[in-house]
C-alpha cells in the first residue's frame, strides 16, 4: 500500500535532495524540492503540501525564517527540520518557531520515514467524530466520544486544562488536539515532560536565564514559556514537579510572566498551558507533594482519558489504526487484519500499558506473520495466556476470568470430568475456528495431546 501525502523538501545539498527525494518516493509520496528559502516560498504561494522537509540553516532565508514567516500567515503546515547541526540548542530553536519535529542528519531512512509518517497522521481528517477518528485519536466508545466533544468546546478558548489518565492512552494526542484545532494552531506547540529534567535543569527551561545565572550560563536563554508564545505549552507528567518549582509555575500562570533564572524584570508571555499527569493530584495534595493553589489553577477543564480495559470495544479499530501506521512506514508487507481468535484474545486482556501496548503488540505481532493475517500464536505469551483472559468482556459467558481461563485449559473437573472435558475442547476448537494449534494453545497442552482427546472424544 502506497504512502499518502504531497510533501517539499527543503535543502541547498543538492545530493542530500535527490536521495531524500527518491527515498520517500519509492515509499509513495509525491515529493517537490526546493533548493532553499526564497524558491520554497514561492511554491507555498501557488501550492499546497501536506508536510515541509525543512533545512535548518541555508544561506540566504534559513529553514527558521520560513517556517517564522508560514506561521505569522495562518499556515500550519506541519514541519519536519532537518539539520547537520544535531544539538539540542538547535532542536529547542526550531520548535520556538513552530516546528513539529526535529532530524539530524546523517538521516537514517526508517528514522525519517516513521517521523514523516508520524506528522502526517496529525492533520485533520475531517471526518466525522461519529466516524471514530478525531485529529489524530481514535474511539467509538463513548467515553471517547465525551473526550472528543469536551476537546472541541474548550480548544478555542484560552482556559487552562488539565488531562488526566493513566501511562499510554495518549495524553500528548489530546493536547495536540487542543491545539492544533484552536485559534492557536498557527502558534508553536511546545511539549516539555516535567518527570524527565531534574529541578534546576527544568527551571532553566521553562523560564529561561541570564547569562552568568548559574556555572555554565554563557549566554542568555529564553525558556520554553516564552518559547510557546502565541500557542501552547504542553507540561506532561506535571504531578512529578517539584514544590519549589510548582511555586513559579503558579505565578508564572496568575501573572501571565516569567522571570528567567538570574533576570529581576519579568517578561511577559501569551501561552495556553495544557498539563497532563497520570497521578491523582487530588491525593498528591491531601499528602502535601502538590500545591492545592497550583492544582486549583491547572484544573480549570478537565478531560479524564479512560483506560483501554474500558472501552474494549474500541480495540479492533485500534488494531486496524495501528496497522496502518505501519502500512505507511514500512517497505515491508503488513497483515490485512487479524484472525477472529486473535482478536478475541487482544479485547480480553487487561493492557495495563494501554493503547501505547496495544500498538506495540500489534507492530511485533505484524513482524511475525510478514504477509500473513495476525493469528494467536503470533501474539505474545501475556495476551495469549490466563492473565490475557481477564477481561470483564473476555467472552466465556460471563464467569469469572480465573474459572474461565481453568474451564478452557481443561484444567477445571466438575464431578462429570470427561464431559467436562469434552466441552472445553469443543469450546477452543470453536473459538480457534478449528485450527488445532490455536486451540491447543488455549487448551494449554500439546497439539499431539488435543489430537489424541479429540480423537478419545469422538469429536471431528
Amino acid at each position: 500500500m502506497s504512502a499518502d501525502g504531497r510533501l517539499l523538501l527543503v535543502d541547498d545539498d543538492r545530493s542530500f535532495r535527490r536521495s531524500t527525494a527518491e527515498l520517500l518516493r519509492e515509499v509513495g509520496y509525491a515529493v517537490d524540492t526546493a533548493a532553499g528559502g526564497k524558491e520554497a516560498g514561492e511554491l507555498l504561494e501557488s501550492e499546497e503540501y501536506d508536510l515541509l522537509l525543512m533545512d535548518l540553516r541555508m544561506p540566504g532565508l534559513d529553514g527558521t525564517r520560513v517556517v517564522e514567516v508560514l506561521r505569522r500567515r495562518g499556515i500550519d503546515t506541519p514541519v519536519l527540520m532537518v539539520s547537520g547541526y544535531g544539538t539540542v540548542e538547535s532542536a529547542v530553536d526550531s520548535l520556538h518557531v513552530g516546528a513539529d519535529d526535529f532530524l539530524t542528519k546523517p538521516v537514517e531512512p526508517e528514522e525519517l520515514r516513521r517521523k514523516v509518517a508520524e506528522l502526517l497522521e496529525r492533520r485533520p481528517t475531517g471526518e466525522a467524530v461519529e466516524a471514530g477518528r478525531f485529529a489524530g485519536m481514535v474511539g467509538q466508545a463513548e467515553s471517547m466520544r465525551r473526550v472528543f466533544t469536551d476537546i472541541e468546546k474548550v480548544a478555542d478558548t484560552d482556559t487552562t486544562v488539565l488531562v488526566t489518565g493513566e501511562t499510554g492512552t495518549g495524553k500528548e494526542l489530546v493536547a495536540r488536539a487542543i491545539h492544533r484545532t484552536s485559534a492557536r494552531s498557527a502558534g508553536p506547540f511546545v511539549p516539555v515532560n516535567c518527570a524527565a529534567l531534574a529541578e534546576g535543569i527544568l527551571e532553566s527551561e521553562l523560564f529561561g536565564h541570564v547569562r552568568g545565572a548559574f556555572t555554565g550560563a554563557e549566554e542568555d536563554k529564553e525558556g520554553l514559556f516564552r518559547a510557546a508564545d502565541g500557542g501552547t505549552l504542553f507540561l506532561d507528567e506535571i504531578g512529578d514537579m517539584g514544590l519549589q518549582l510548582q511555586q513559579r509555575l503558579l505565578r508564572a500562570l496568575q501573572e501571565r510572566e516569567v522571570v528567567p533564572v538570574g533576570a529581576s524584570e519579568p517578561v511577559a508571555v501569551d501561552v495556553r498551558v495544557v498539563a497532563a499527569t497520570h497521578r491523582d493530584l487530588e491525593e498528591e495534595t491531601d499528602r502535601g507533594r502538590f500545591r492545592e493553589d497550583l492544582f486549583y489553577r491547572l484544573n480549570v477543564f478537565r478531560i479524564g482519558l479512560p483506560p483501554l480495559r474500558d472501552r474494549r470495544s474500541d480495540i479492533p479499530l485500534l488494531v486496524e489504526e495501528a496497522l496502518d501506521r505501519l502500512r505507511k512506514r514500512s517497505q515491508h508487507e503488513v497483515p490485512d487484519g487479524c484472525s477472529p481468535l486473535a482478536m478475541r484474545l487482544l479485547r480480553a486482556y487487561r493492557w495495563p500499558g494501554n493503547v501505547r501496548e496495544l500498538f506495540s503488540t500489534i507492530e511485533s505481532a505484524a513482524i511475525r506473520a510478514g504477509g500473513d493475517r495476525i493469528e494467536a500464536h503470533h501474539l505474545p505469551d501475556e495476551v495469549r495466556g490466563p492473565s490475557g483472559e481477564g477481561g470483564s468482556d473476555g467472552g466465556d459467558g460471563g464467569r469469572p476470568p480465573d474459572e474461565a481461563a481453568r474451564r478452557r485449559a481443561g484444567r477445571y473437573r466438575a464431578p462429570d470430568g470427561e464431559d467436562e472435558e469434552r466441552r472445553a475442547i469443543r469450546t477452543a476448537l470453536e473459538e480457534a475456528d478449528g485450527v488445532r494449534a490455536d486451540a491447543a494453545e488455549l487448551l494449554g497442552m500439546s497439539r499431539t495431546t488435543l489430537w489424541r482427546k479429540m480423537k478419545e472424544y469422538g469429536i471431528g
